[in-house]
């Protein structure tokens, strides 16, 4: 599939009358050496929230994705991709938001336009313009939420520069983005600042600086790497962040007074496939005169403080008490065995009357689906075990993941 062809006699059709006069021979090349990706995949979730009043939730859904890409009008450097994802339910509703009476699930049946946009490489530079995945680092302030079926789309203007060895620099402009609910696309005017050095796998260094309209500003630096050593393979990260109010408002009403840190220490080791690695936390509460602690909105937040989800609302805007979260976790990993990981949380609040805000334990595994390319299995569980306040969550997962690339 190296080219898609358009006749110039369908031009004025598409565009209007524009006085075009061409023979049905002459052609042009729209996308050439294109690539068309896609993506099924099917998924069982359930949701339990202990004595909250409402029924257990059962989710039969599919994720189906289909993108093309290719170097567009044949011109060195200029390229474009457009892309759909839909989420269907079969028809089967048992579970929040398509029923209120049932517990919540966050994959509405929906479909949007997931990826759109035009590039333009030139050296080491590229200009990317439209709708596009972001996910910055370990998704910790940036990301898509590429767990829920819907995955989180973004509209930015993005620059990006890999000029000098070992850096890559970007710079971008976010002005809207939409996906996980089935909301319309939220406008913003944000600015992602990100800068990263790479000396080898041993050492990678990142600085941020993050401006979201109306919710605040968060500067921070980040440093990890892989050790190998006699057959061990030792990983770290660190990080270390700062907010404050935020620079760039539009609202009428002033922001909320931020001043709160953010720090995250993790230590791991694969021993011959097996895992081990712990990890501490801890997003700060209110500091000096401020109201609100540290938050991260844009986040893949699935993938931080348990499974569960428990503190979504936390962490994404709420955070005035702090959160401290305590892991650890222990698995084995080996080809045609697949990976089986479990992993403890233990939360706690900073400050305020509750300070225990419970545990949770995660399991997973997951390995390729034997004698089937590119199909993959996968089945997790959350225990959430509530502390001073809350409830009681367990949720239950299992899905078939298939990916193609035709070129």
């Amino acid at each position: 599939m190296k080219k898609w062809m358009m006749s110039l006699a369908a031009v004025p059709v598409i565009v209007g009358s524009m006085g075009v006069a061409a023979t049905a021979a002459e052609e042009i090349v729209l996308l050439n050496g294109m690539k068309m990706s896609g993506e099924i995949r099917p998924r069982y979730e359930m949701a339990a929230v202990k004595d909250n009043g409402l029924d257990t939730a059962n989710a039969f859904t599919a994720r189906t994705r289909l993108a093309v890409e290719g170097t567009l009008f044949g011109l060195e450097g200029l390229s474009a991709k457009v892309g759909m994802t839909s989420v269907n339910n079969f028809g089967y509703n048992d579970y929040a938001p398509q029923d209120a009476t049932y517990d919540l699930i966050l994959d509405p049946q929906q479909a949007i336009l997931t990826e759109g946009y035009l590039a333009y490489t030139a050296a080491d530079t590229t200009l990317l313009a439209g709708r596009s995945f972001v996910n910055l680092d370990d998704q910790r302030f940036v990301g898509t939420v590429g767990w829920r079926q819907m995955e989180r789309a973004y509209d930015t203007v993005t620059l990006s520069n890999g000029s000098i060895d070992g850096l890559s620099l970007m710079g971008s402009w976010i002005y809207g983005y939409q996906g996980v609910n089935a909301n319309p696309t939220t406008d913003t005017g944000s600015l992602l600042l990100h800068a990263t050095y790479t000396a080898g796998k041993a050492l990678s260094v990142t600085g941020f600086g993050y401006m979201l309209a109306d919710v605040h500003d968060t500067y921070g630096l980040r440093v990890s790497g892989d050790i190998a050593l006699n057959g061990v393979t030792l990983n770290y990260a660190a990080s270390y962040a700062k907010q404050s109010d935020a620079s760039l408002t539009y609202a009428l009403d002033d922001a909320p007074e931020i001043d709160a840190s953010y720090y995250d220490i993790a230590l791991g080791a694969n021993i011959s496939g097996l895992i081990v690695g712990a990890e501490y936390e801890v997003l700060g509460d209110a500091e000096s005169n401020s109201t609100k602690g540290f938050t991260t909105p844009l986040a893949t937040l699935h993938k931080f403080q348990g499974w569960a989800d428990v503190f979504l609302g936390r962490t994404a805007g709420s955070n005035n008490d702090g959160l401290a979260d305590l892991s650890g976790k222990l698995g084995f990993a080996a080809p045609g065995f697949g990976k089986v990981l479990g992993v403890y949380h233990k939360f706690d609040a900073l400050s305020g009357a509750n300070k225990d805000l419970g545990s949770e334990f995660d399991l997973l595994y997951a390995n390729k689906v034997p004698g089937v390319s590119n199909l993959g299995f996968l089945a997790k569980a959350a225990f959430y075990s509530k502390g001073d306040t809350g409830n009681d969550v367990t949720k239950v997962w299992a899905q078939l993941d298939y990916k193609f690339m035709v070129k």
